[in-house]
């Protein structure tokens, strides 16, 4: 064996050679030994889940709308018989002009046992032959066939006011209806002397 500095730094240099082998062999040892052919194994990709719809709520279907029906317009005709004539227009005009009158009206009362005529002052001197006392005062209904009388009670007299007329007063007078035969909605006549007032409708 060389003893000098050469065979030192040959056995130097061989120490560090087998040094290296032997790392190499080490790290060689640790790294996984793959097969031949074989294809690395991978890790199983989980799959997503599906994205599910959402419910919707249920829509409710619309009603349609009801069709108004139009409502036919009442023909005008002639009154009801609970409506009473209250003069307009020429009868109107004729009693204000010819008997200085107006607001004529026949109303049942105390039950329909008597019937009461009323009228309004509009010209003192032509309402006069309403008030006269000798004058009898009649209440004619056709369609009753009947005429009835102004009645004259004791201490009182006859059911009927015969002051002098004055000018925007009201005045009435009572016929008796014994039976109830004149009824609402008749249509009755009222004459006084010369006075005649036709087509009156009684009323309540």
């Amino acid at each position: 064996m060389r003893t000098g500095p050469r065979g030192i730094r040959a056995r130097c240099w061989a120490f560090q050679r087998l040094a290296v082998v032997a790392a190499m062999a080490m790290v060689a040892s640790q790294a996984p030994v793959q097969a031949q052919g074989q294809t690395p194994v991978q890790a199983p990709v989980q799959a997503q889940p599906e994205a599910q719809p959402q419910p919707q709520a249920p829509t409710t279907p619309s009603k349609p709308k009801p069709i108004k029906k139009s409502t036919p317009a009442k023909a005008a005709g002639t009154p009801t018989r609970y409506l009473p004539n209250r003069f307009a227009g020429r009868a109107g005009i004729y009693y204000r002009s010819v008997w200085g009158v107006d607001l004529l009206s026949v109303k049942l009362t105390e039950s329909g046992q008597i019937v009461r005529f009323t009228w309004r002052v509009l010209d003192p001197a032509k309402a006069k032959p309403l008030s006269d006392k000798v004058s009898q005062p009649s209440l004619i209904d056709p369609q009753a066939g009947v005429s009835l009388v102004v009645p004259t009670l004791e201490n009182i007299g006859m059911m009927r006011q015969a002051s002098a007329p004055e000018e925007g007063k009201s005045y009435w007078m009572a016929f008796s209806n014994k039976g109830r035969v004149v009824k609402k909605g008749d249509r009755v006549n009222v004459v006084i002397g010369q006075f005649h007032a036709n087509g009156l409708a009684v009323d309540e």
